[in-house]
């Protein structure tokens, strides 16, 4: 659904002898299969949502090659539009036009009569949980009602590939839990793939296939959750002993299997590649040494833990420090910041 071959993009700023160049986007390669929910995932000013307007059309890349849909990004950028469909993150809504009328309006942009436009539009705030607000106005819904509503837009024409770009922020976690599982349904029931940009680490875990993580207009790292975490970060082992004499022989018993065992007081901790396998023997070899633990905690990574790893930073970090940070991705002056419907 999507390929992408040495994509680049470059912004300048400034003017004369202050004019730079900004690399947003340093040769990123990606190939997105049919039927896949794919998270991207990275810091503001790393890239991603750059690479998600080259995809979405409404940026040409500086260099490189991307298909989506069987069409080409650059040449054939009207057909991309109608094959696909766009939540952005702002949303797309009119505050003060009727939602049933937003919707359908969005779907005979794409081609569709009235009719089947009000149809699909019913079947679909049905499917949403929106019932009953066909004629309100976004500006008289909750956050997530104006989220939901921003997706139905999205899936009027009934694409095959869905783009969400930070679909749940601002959202309360009860409306977050809500929207997920709406989200996970476009694939599971309309068959959909989907590709979802977000800085929610819980989200991407909870909904991805497989996880891209960007980082410097760079590709560090494409694999399932599982597979990035077992890899780079192993499990947290914390043991919890009685006394000092058996922190040395935890700590002995534990650096056989872990490479990086720290001491706090009575615990011992360590990384474990798959520590549910090696805890049990763990576990024996402390007890015929005569240790007696007064608990154990076995913790698995997070995504937050491979970011770490992959980059020398946490996502969280570089999120909060992006938000006081006028991103380098924003497009300079000469650059159009706005695409056409389809």
């Amino acid at each position: 659904m999507i390929r992408a071959r040495g994509l680049v993009q470059t912004f300048h700023s400034g003017q004369g002898k202050q004019k730079k160049e900004v690399h947003a986007v340093r040769g990123v390669d990606l190939d997105v299969e049919e039927g896949e929910v794919v998270g991207f995932l990275g810091p503001n000013g790393a890239g991603k949502t750059t690479t998600l307007r080259i995809l979405t059309t409404l940026l040409k890349p500086t260099a490189g090659t991307a298909s989506v849909a069987g069409f080409d990004v650059a040449t054939q950028a009207v057909d991309v539009r109608r094959s696909i469909g766009y939540c952005s993150q702002v949303g797309s809504t009119f505050s003060g036009a009727y939602a049933g009328d937003e919707v359908v309006d969005h779907g005979m942009l794409y081609g569709m009569s009235k009719k089947a436009a009000v149809a699909k539009g019913q079947e679909l705030f049905d499917k949403l949980q929106l019932e009953g607000l066909w004629r309100r106005m976004p500006k008289n819904m909750s956050g997530g009602q104006k989220r939901r509503l921003d997706i139905a837009m999205a899936l009027i024409h009934s694409p095959s590939l869905v783009f969400l770009d930070e679909p749940t922020t601002g959202l309360d976690p009860q409306a977050r839990i809500n929207l997920w599982q709406h989200i996970a349904d476009l694939r599971a029931k309309q068959g959909a793939t989907v590709f979802l940009t977000t800085h929610y680490l819980d989200e991407a875990d909870a909904l991805a296939d497989r996880i891209v993580i960007i980082d410097r207009g760079e590709i560090v790292a494409s694999d399932t959750a599982d597979n990035l975490k077992a890899a780079v970060a192993g499990d947290l082992v914390d043991l919890e002993v009685s006394t000092d004499e058996q922190v040395v022989i935890a700590r002995d018993k534990l650096g056989s299997i872990s490479s990086d065992v720290e001491v706090d007081g009575h615990h011992v901790r360590g990384r474990v590649a798959r520590a549910g396998k090696a805890v049990p023997g763990l576990l024996r070899d402390l007890e015929n040494s005569g240790v007696g633990l007064e608990s154990i905690e076995v913790v698995r990574p997070t995504l937050d833990d491979v970011f770490l790893t992959l980059t020398g930073r946490s996502l969280r970090d570089a999120e909060a420090a992006a938000e006081a940070t006028p991103s380098p991705n924003a497009p300079a002056a000469d650059v159009p910041t706005e695409g056409a419907r389809a």
